[in-house]
């Protein structure tokens, strides 16, 4: 799934009242868009970078901004493009959109003046739109939410708290919603709304409180005190990562595992590892349901801290109805491998009452190992049953456990 991210850094800040657009302005000695930019050149499931800045800063961007072109934390160099904004939030989007690579299954947007996202809240983000189509990250109300009447301060309403959320971003869609958004011509705040208003429902996704949005000078105080925990606590995790091994160093490994079951049908063919096994009834699913590749898949993108199968190949989307296990199997090694990593060996349990998989071992072995370019010998697929207990052991059901381990390359 390749991911592009917007920042909107358009915006002149007229509300901050400063001399200069408040994304330049520096909290805990760091400029606030360098800091929003950062986590997402950093972050493993993005691949690209593209920042929409005031028009009068093009020529002229940011010393930072020119230093991170080609940049990422872990894994390849990626892209960051600059684009200019436009008069309108909207209109800066619609320039980083038509910027952004025609590959982009998922567009990620967010706001140049949220400078602490988390990468965690950027990837549940990415996931959940990836899965339903449009999703943003949001806060449920604490405080009693009153409604004023028109043009007074006087109580209209008193709203049901539990059924409120306040926006943040991330904001992620789908390259095909985000198009249709964009579209509309109406003047909105953000693109979750024109995506409302084009049709399409948006999932909520639990945002984080100290993902602030600089708007006025009395923010910056708190913006300060976050930068400084949040900069402490990176300054631990660097001293600890220095004391253990990293990718970059000789020896580097992780283990994930994974897990996978589907219901058996008439009327399926049963695919185990890449292989189609003579048998009366197969595994029900959106792809071939192949539990093999799917429970490696789930074990190599733990492992690289990459989500799970469902984040990136969704059973929502329509690309992947039918499609080969082995081949999304072999698109998770590429990530992974985008990371500087590589498969170290991997270890299978099939449990399936009938029929037996033995003689078919070597073959899925092998169809296994093309797919994560490594050799056979570094697979290993077993096979055992439920003895009769729950939904596999009466034959209806197929389950598979995988651990993988990934190193440096």
């Amino acid at each position: 799934m390749y991911v592009s991210a917007i920042i909107a850094a358009g915006g002149r800040g007229r509300r901050f009242g400063a001399a200069e657009p408040k994304q330049l302005l520096t909290v805990g000695g760091r400029p606030i868009l360098e800091r929003s930019v950062s986590v997402f050149l950093s972050h493993p499931s993005v691949h690209e970078v593209v920042v929409a800045l005031p028009r009068e800063l093009i020529d002229d961007p940011p010393a930072f901004l020119r230093s991170a072109k080609a940049f990422a934390l872990h894994g390849p160099r990626k892209p960051l493009r600059i684009v200019a904004g436009g008069a309108r939030r909207q209109d800066s989007v619609a320039n980083g959109f038509r910027a952004a690579s025609a590959a982009s299954d998922v567009i990620v947007i967010h706001d140049a003046a949220r400078p602490f996202a988390t990468a965690d809240l950027i990837a549940r983000t990415i996931a959940a739109a990836a899965e339903s189509g449009a999703a943003l990250a949001a806060l449920p109300a604490r405080d009693t939410v009153k409604q004023a009447a028109s043009g007074e301060l006087v109580v209209a309403q008193t709203l049901p708290r539990d059924s409120i959320f306040l926006a943040q971003t991330p904001q992620a869609f789908r390259r095909s919603v985000l198009e249709d958004a964009l579209r509309l011509a109406d003047d909105v705040t953000d693109e979750a709304s024109l995506a409302e208003r084009a049709g399409h429902r948006v999932r909520l996704v639990k945002g984080e409180a100290s993902n602030i949005k600089i708007t006025t000078p009395e923010d910056l105080p708190i913006a300060e005190a976050i930068a400084e925990a949040t900069d402490r606590s990176a300054e631990a995790f660097a001293r600890r990562g220095a004391e253990s091994p990293s990718p970059e160093r000789e020896g580097f490994s992780r283990a994930g595992t994974g897990y996978d079951l589907h219901r058996l049908v008439a009327g399926r063919p049963l695919v185990i590892g890449g292989v189609t096994v003579p048998s009366d009834v197969g595994a029900l699913g959106h792809s071939d349901a192949d539990v093999v590749c799917h429970a490696i898949t789930d074990a190599i993108l733990g492992a690289a801290s990459l989500g799970d199968i469902g984040a990136h190949f969704p059973d929502a989307d329509p690309r992947w109805k039918d499609a080969s296990s082995l081949d999304l199997l072999a698109r998770a090694a590429r990530m992974v491998a985008e990371q500087g990593l590589e498969v170290g060996n991997v270890d299978v349990t099939v449990v399936l009452e009938r029929p037996k998989i033995r003689d078919h071992v070597d073959a899925m072995r092998h169809a296994v190992a093309k797919a994560l370019a490594i050799d056979a010998e570094r697979v290993s697929i077993k096979g055992k049953t439920n003895e009769g207990v729950d939904a596999v052991g009466r034959g209806e059901a197929i389950a598979a456990h995988a651990i993988a381990l990934i190193r440096a390359r």
